[in-house]
Order: C-alpha cells, then sequence, then structure tokens
C-alpha cells in the first residue's frame, strides 16, 4: 500500500524520501471460531510536502487503494482504515 501510493505521489512530482514520508500500521487480529484472524489494519500515512503540493497529495490519496494490488487483495476480508497527515515543508529558496 505504501509502495502503491508512494508511486501515484512521484508521478506528481512529490519526493517521498524516507524522512518525508513513513506509515503508521495497527492491525486488530480476533479469534473467529478457534482461529485467530487480522480483522482490522489502520493505516496513518505521514508526508511532509510544500503546501503548493497539499492538493495534489490529496488527490493520490484519494484513489490510490484502487491500484493498490495488496489492498484489493483483502479488501473484503479485512477492514481497512487509512488517512494521510500533511505537514508542511518550508522550501529554502537560494539566495
Amino acid at each position: 500500500m505504501m509502495g502503491t501510493l508512494a508511486a501515484g505521489l512521484a508521478g506528481k512530482k512529490i519526493a517521498t524520501f524516507e524522512d518525508r514520508y513513513w506509515a503508521d500500521v495497527e492491525g486488530d487480529v480476533e479469534n473467529i471460531s478457534n482461529v485467530l484472524k487480522i480483522t482490522k489494519i489502520r493505516v496513518t500515512y505521514h508526508l511532509k510536502i510544500p503546501a503548493e503540493k497539499n492538493d495534489e497529495a490529496e488527490e493520490v490519496f484519494s484513489s490510490y487503494i484502487k491500484l493498490c494490488p495488496a489492498a484489493q487483495s483483502i479488501i473484503g476480508c479485512i477492514d481497512i482504515k487509512d488517512n494521510l497527515v500533511i505537514e508542511d515543508i518550508i522550501r529554502k529558496e537560494k539566495l
């Protein structure tokens, strides 16, 4: 999922360097008829970008999951909740 989102962001010329893009992931495992199953996954993506790229990042985020092989493989079996936290990074202009 993270790679699919990163690829979409790259298409909009939004860098996903390690210090500017990461995810916090949690999941729930439940005992269903004596079988442990992953039932929920929660992903919070963090992205540091210039403010002028916010709309493009939101656009990519709104549709990446439909293109993600991993997510599409488990949707219907595991509940996926995702969100995107954008932090403004100020560009330093060369003088």
